[in-house]
């Protein structure tokens, strides 16, 4: 064990306040209950939470079960004392009416937990995409020594000699089904062909983006995000991991040390790279309000889109998550990135040492998945961002435009970008699902998809239902994407280079709401615009119309999230929270 400074933990307020003896008494015996020993908690060594996000519930995440074992192990070793607890769960795939509710409930738990109880530090264990925003939310908010686990992804999934990949082969699936290519027991079959063992998503979806964007942000170890869960490394990663966050809470090294500006506009560098999901738009934006780092839309354009994909992995490639470890995996990519100057090597990580110290030597050998800069899989991949009198903000994943869509609506002799559609109009996801092969809705080649009611407020939560897929009628003559539009998001694992995110929504008034079906909608890339050709008259003359109806909050936590969370172009946070940081200086009062 190394030479350590002499620090007073905030656990010694519960179990060695020289001045309440009463209270020490009370906070300790409980604790003798399950085995602890007073002379440990009242040692001086520090304690450290594990929040636990894996359960029978989370799928995802289930792996970090075992993984706490190894982690734990760290911990001890370390000289630390390790608790684990609880997390809400969180789970993209089966929590209903959407899991975008729970990144902010879980949030909110974890920043009482982490503060009312005697935690000096904390292993954040992630692994579906929100949890792992929110624990970097609530890890800004209380402020203490933090680390990410990240659980991995599953190994890769085969289906008759064909990568299938989580998520993205339901989408493919869906149209090959409505093409008549395939059978419903054959849909269903590929579905559960790609995802052969434990762990997350194994496309570049939004669980292994985010994960990366923890790793690019310095809170993980370097090569963490991307080991698939089975992998032995993982469990190794997980002892590792418990090891240093001892180290990390005698340094006290605090989130607040690690997430600057500069570690944030690395990440959104980082997103482009790896072809990322557009949900790391409002999951960055969260955790830079709740760090107090000001994130904006025009960060993405200046800092993300210009800068090219490097990783060929679905859905913007061809490969998943296995090989993408093998090839090297996050550090890799930020190695080209960091050779290009593209990346501020200078940024502190849990390490104790910076990005560029962490990366020595962190080369790929497998060109087939991790390209070099100067010769990428596309050049300007990033998220487009866009605006006009339809949203102020919006954003477009360019780095999944398909050759075909791009000649059918991106290569227009003398207008290329550039392109118009008519627009139909879908009041939710139901909507959609009863009307999309509706003959009288004249759905074309030249129509645009629009959702609306999909928003935080609308939906409640914000919904993954902007990724639409074309009737059957020209699935069948091959048209397999046309342009999509919503105030919603979509998942990840999504091949759909929707317009998505939408800001305002059409719940609270966004231009969405005044939509017809019917309107051109002309969308300009090179100009960064979207607009409806209404005139201004007819706007305001449809404004004054009642607004789409929305469905009633169902609990109460539906309702207290629509009045206290902000738009997806803010990040959705809750906004009253963001005030709140580095809670932790102050112990909170004895609760007898």
């Amino acid at each position: 064990m190394t030479d350590r400074p002499d620090r007073a933990f905030r656990s010694r307020d519960w179990f060695a306040d020289p001045a309440r003896s009463d209270m020490t008494a009370l906070y300790l015996e409980r604790f003798m209950n399950y085995g602890l020993t007073p002379a440990e908690l009242r040692s001086g060594r520090p304690i450290i939470g594990i929040a636990q996000t894996g359960s029978d519930l989370s799928p995802c995440n289930r792996i970090h079960l075992d993984l706490a074992r190894r982690v734990r192990d760290g911990i001890r070793d370390a000289g630390g004392i390790a608790m684990e607890f609880p997390v809400h769960p969180v789970f993209e795939n089966c929590r209903r009416p959407t899991a975008a509710l729970d990144r902010n409930l879980a949030y909110l738990g974890l920043v009482e937990t982490l503060y009312g109880y005697p935690i000096d530090a904390v292993v954040l264990t992630t692994g579906c995409d929100k949890t792992t925003p929110s624990g970097i939310m609530a890890a800004s908010t209380v402020d203490i020594p933090a680390i990410v686990l990240s659980g991995g992804p599953m190994l890769d999934g085969w289906h008759e000699g064909e990568l299938v990949g989580s998520g993205t082969v339901i989408w493919r699936s869906r149209r090959k089904l409505a093409a008549g290519e395939i059978s419903e027991e054959e849909f269903l079959q590929r579905a559960t062909d790609s995802a052969p063992s434990a762990g997350h998503c194994n496309t570049m979806g939004t669980a292994s983006t985010m994960n990366a964007v923890a790793e690019a942000l310095g809170l993980s170890l370097t090569g963490c995000a991307a080991i698939p869960a089975p992998y032995r490394e993982r469990g190794q990663f997980a002892y590792e991991t418990g090891h240093r966050i001892v180290e990390m809470a005698f340094e006290d090294l605090k989130p607040s040390r690690i997430l600057t500006r500069e570690s944030f506009l690395n990440a959104i560098r980082v997103v482009t790279a790896i072809g990322g999901s557009s949900n790391a738009q409002p999951h960055i934006h969260a955790m830079a309000r709740h760090a107090g780092i000001e994130i904006t839309a025009a960060d993405w354009s200046e800092h993300g889109y210009d800068l090219p994909l490097l990783v060929d992995v679905q859905p913007a490639g061809r490969f998943l998550g296995e090989r993408f470890h093998r090839a090297g995996g996050v550090p890799a990519v930020m190695t080209e990135l960091l050779g290009a100057g593209k990346l501020d090597g200078d940024c502190l990580t849990v390490t104790g040492r910076t990005l560029a110290e962490n990366l020595t030597g962190r080369t790929t050998t497998d060109r087939e998945v991790i390209r070099r800069f100067d010769q990428p899989l596309k050049e300007q991949a990033g998220f487009l961002v866009l605006s006009g009198n339809l949203f102020d903000v919006a954003i477009m994943k360019t780095s999944v435009i398909s050759p075909a869509f791009r000649e059918r609506y991106l290569q227009r002799p003398g207008a290329e970008d550039v392109f118009e559609a008519r627009a139909v109009v879908f009041d939710g996801s139901d909507d959609y699902h009863h009307r999309i092969n509706d003959p009288a809705l004249g759905i074309d080649e030249d129509s645009i998809l629009v959702i609306r009611g999909a928003g935080p407020i609308g939906w409640p939560g914000s919904a993954e239902v902007v990724n639409m897929q074309p009737p059957d009628h020209l699935i069948q003559r091959g048209i397999m994407t046309l342009p999509t539009l919503g105030d919603g998001r979509q998942s990840g694992t999504s091949d759909s280079p929707s317009i998505l995110n939408a800001s305002p929504e059409s719940a609270i008034g966004g231009g969405l709401s005044w939509l017809r079906t019917g309107d051109i909608i002309r969308i300009d890339l090179k100009a960064g615009s979207c607009n409806a050709l209404v005139d201004d008259a007819e706007i305001e003359c449809r404004r004054g119309e009642p607004a789409p109806a929305v469905p009633p909050s169902k609990t109460p936590w539906e309702e207290l999230y629509r009045e206290k969370t902000g738009q997806l172009a803010d990040g959705a946070v809750l906004e009253f929270a963001v005030k709140y940081r580095r809670i932790a200086e102050e112990t909170p009062r004895h609760n007898h």
